[in-house]
């Protein structure tokens, strides 16, 4: 709605022109839209007004300021981009909620920080709910299951040495025994003492999976999980796989997963270096991921991972 206002209120700001108004007649009580004025902008700009109609018995004043919504690019005035235009301050972007199941979209590259497009990451891998205690269950299975178990003691029918009685029952005073091969004597027998076995437990399946699925998604939600297009290196020089890693920012121990067999000149790249591992994707674990502060993995590991992660449990 129209503010009306007094001639007297409007004179006391003096010209109206001075202030940015433009005086339009009003036609049969009606007040022109921004759209009947827009033959008065000049140029490509599009036409933003704020109106403001003042009426009182008379003609009507209908103020509007323009604004400009013209897309600069740098081919509009020889490819320099006005630099008023541009903001010194630093760009923040909201924290992401982790665990909502949410695709991510991340970029690919490659050891030479080429551009090789974006690749969505499923959400149901990379982005579930943080779980402490699923990963230090998987990590204690883990760590238990590759246990070699080959520690051996022997019993006293195992050590060497003979049957025959030390000296008879009564009559010396000295402690009764039958063999010098019992666990009080020096070399003799020990008692109770561990054998071969296995230190595996069970561990459900849905649950280890899980785990991985958990250690992938905190590395994504760290901004630690790097994809690359692929893990080819140019030679098996040592050199190049160090530079690469002073090239990434924060990184102490890196972990290659590539999705089929290792390319030789890679693992001969990093067979030197104590910081940097190398695996197919399928022998990626919760452990290992742990154990490495960055991952890096090919655009064909991601989609083996995420196909095994989508694979049924056989019951």
């Amino acid at each position: 709605m129209a503010l009306s206002i007094s001639r007297r209120i409007v004179r006391s700001f003096g010209s109206l022109s001075a202030l940015g108004f433009r005086e339009y007649p009003t036609v049969a009580g009606r007040s022109f839209q921004a759209s009947d004025l827009s033959d008065q902008i000049a140029g490509d700009n599009l036409l933003h007004a704020e109106c403001f109609s003042f009426s009182k018995g008379g003609p009507s004043f209908l103020g509007f300021r323009r604004f400009s919504t013209t897309i600069w690019t740098p081919d509009s005035n020889g490819g320099a981009f006005p630099s008023d235009l541009l903001s010194s301050k630093t760009v923040l972007t909201p924290e992401r909620t982790i665990g909502l199941y949410e695709d991510l979209v991340v970029p690919v590259t490659n050891f030479h920080n080429e551009d090789h497009g974006l690749m969505v990451l499923a959400g149901d891998v990379f982005d579930v709910p943080i779980r402490k205690d699923i990963i230090h269950r998987v990590v204690r299975w883990q760590l238990a299951k590759r246990q070699q178990g080959t520690h051996s003691t022997k019993t006293i029918s195992e050590v060497s040495g003979t049957g025959r009685k030390p000296w008879q029952q009564k009559g010396l005073g000295r402690a009764r025994h039958g063999s010098l091969r019992g666990p009080q004597f020096r070399g003799g027998a020990t008692m109770h003492g561990p054998k071969p076995r296995s230190h595996a437990f069970k561990l459900n399946k849905k649950v280890r999976r899980l785990g991985l699925k958990i250690a992938l998604s905190a590395r994504a939600a760290e901004g630690k999980l790097l994809v690359f297009e692929d893990l080819e290196v140019p030679t098996h020089k040592t050199k190049n796989i160090v530079n690469y890693v002073n090239q990434m920012e924060n990184t102490k121990k890196l972990l290659l997963v590539d999705g089929g067999p290792i390319n030789e000149k890679l693992k001969l790249a990093t067979q030197n270096l104590h910081y940097v591992n190398v695996l197919p994707s399928i022998g990626l674990n919760v452990y290992s991921i742990l154990q490495h502060d960055t991952l890096v993995m090919s655009r064909d590991a991601v989609n083996r991972i995420v196909e095994r992660m989508h694979t049924p449990i056989n019951r």
